[in-house]
């Protein structure tokens, strides 16, 4: 099954480097493989890796394991007990490649001064899945669980967006189908010590990971409906005020201004922001992430002199929830006229925000110092969130489309009239 996401996918390989030597817990898809290298050598020489582990054989974290035994063919391979077929199905070796060891729950093993030790887990979500402890430092490689589809480049959980949505959807539809062998897998995981948990996917789980083993045991333990994990997005932890940036794009130039939008809010400590691509999400896990969301910011360009359906589909399933003192913003990019800004601020005033910072619309590609608008324009709307300003709600537009058409001479009718697809 593939999955939609609104924020990408992380492939994620890890290196462990021991007195005697250097371990890489597994690999990436084959597309990726020369990002995977030229990461790898930023921390390790190829004939200082003595160890491969292979928590899990999918081609997302195998598909640059024949060209790394070829680089390092010093390298052990480490498999759970199960993957030997699957390896050989793969990957298709020959009789005189790919030689693997075995590993069961229990088995160590030594990087010097540093221990692995391997927890098997099978089924999560293929029967060859293990994980990997880094027993001295705490640390748990656990493959794909404890993962979901996210990607951020700021890392860790702690820095991130809110990806809880994502954490529970990825749950839902990878590992509830065999929720039975996740209850198993946690008897193994709950007693070891944890300080950071490394998952193959999504963000690294530094700050109280242990509330993501208990948010699975929740999941597992339920016997509610298949979107029950949606109801109430979990708590990890105190969360900061929080902006989340909705937004889609057609030709990539509102999606430059929301990244700049982001990178403005940023500038202000104290806010979590969150960016969400509406192409290749759905809509209902957001509406619980929105109810706690503190602001809101909505990017579109003008097609058909209207903003993009998923924007409104998005806005029209909120009125179900409460969102006065929310703070609503709104921003695009457009090619004649630039509608959907000001039509998404009066839908926003309809629905309760207040409307501190005018709406932003850029024509076309945004310059470089249009992008510096776009990241003042974010600076502006965090800055309303914490208090450090409090510029007036400006007064409700009323759309004049003679005013917005590039032709004014042309009147209103002209406007309303053209067909068009803007970036």
């Amino acid at each position: 099954m593939i999955l939609r996401t609104a924020n990408g996918t992380t492939y994620n390989a890890y290196a462990v480097r021991g007195s005697d030597g250097v371990a890489l817990i597994d690999t990436v898809k084959a597309e990726l493989a020369d990002d995977f290298f030229a990461r790898l050598e930023q921390v390790a020489t190829l004939d200082e890796i003595r160890v491969i582990v292979l928590n899990h054989l999918e081609p997302d974290h195998t598909g640059a394991l024949p060209e790394l035994l070829r680089r390092a063919p010093q390298a052990r391979l480490i498999i759970s007990k199960r993957a030997p077929a699957m390896l050989k199905a793969l990957l298709k070796p020959t009789e005189d490649q790919f030689d693997y060891e075995l590993v069961d729950t229990g088995d160590e093993i030594s990087l010097g001064d540093r221990r692995l030790r391997f927890l098997n887990t099978p089924y999560l979500h293929w029967p060859d899945t293990q994980c990997t402890y880094l027993v001295e430092q705490q640390v748990l490689f656990s493959g794909d669980v404890f993962g979901c589809h996210y990607c951020d480049p700021r890392l860790f959980n702690d820095r991130v967006g809110d990806f809880r949505f994502s954490f529970d959807y990825y749950y839902a539809h990878i590992m509830r189908p065999f929720k039975a062998h996740v209850r198993d897998a946690l008897k193994l995981i709950e007693p070891l010590p944890l300080k950071l948990i490394a998952p193959a996917h999504g963000p690294v789980l530094r700050e109280r990971p242990r509330r993501y083993v208990t948010r699975y045991r929740e999941l597992s333990s339920s016997g509610g409906s298949f979107d029950q994990s949606f109801d109430q997005p979990f708590d990890a932890g105190d969360q900061p005020a929080s902006l989340i940036i909705f937004y889609l794009s057609a030709y990539g130039s509102t999606t430059r201004m929301a990244e700049a939008v982001q990178a403005g809010a940023e500038s202000v400590p104290g806010l979590r922001v969150s960016l969400y691509d509406l192409e290749g999400g759905e809509i209902a896990p957001f509406v619980d992430l929105i109810e706690q969301a503190d602001a809101l910011a909505f990017g579109s360009p003008t097609v058909n002199g209207d903003a993009v359906k998923p924007i409104w589909d998005l806005l029209s399933s909120l009125v179900g929830i409460s969102l006065r003192g929310k703070i609503g913003a709104a921003f695009g990019s457009y090619g004649w006229s630039g509608e959907a800004v000001p039509m998404i601020e009066d839908r926003l005033r309809g629905l309760k925000l207040r409307v501190p910072v005018p709406g932003l619309r850029l024509k076309l590609t945004p310059t470089a110092s249009e992008l510096d608008n776009c990241r003042d324009f974010g600076r502006q709307i965090a800055e309303a969130m914490t208090g450090d300003a409090n510029p007036p709600d400006t007064a409700k537009r009323v759309i004049d489309f003679a005013e917005l058409s590039p032709y004014p001479e042309a009147g209103a009718s002209s406007s309303k009239l053209a067909t068009r697809s803007e970036p």
